[in-house]
């Protein structure tokens, strides 16, 4: 499953882990977490996440 960036604040979203304590278990996909969920650390929307490449942000 691919990992999403915050664009703002560089929060990454795995996946594999989830954010627990925004209600979204581990093993979902991006495209799953609820339009409503936000950035656990800056607050911004999904919108504002893009797809993060692992070569480029090493």
């Amino acid at each position: 499953m691919e990992k999403w960036v915050c664009v703002p604040c560089g929060y990454v979203y795995d996946p594999e882990i989830g954010d627990p304590d925004s209600g979204v278990e581990p093993g979902t996909p991006f495209e799953n977490i609820p339009d409503d969920w936000c950035c656990p650390v800056c607050g911004v929307d999904k919108s504002l996440f893009e797809p993060y490449d692992e070569r480029r942000n090493r």
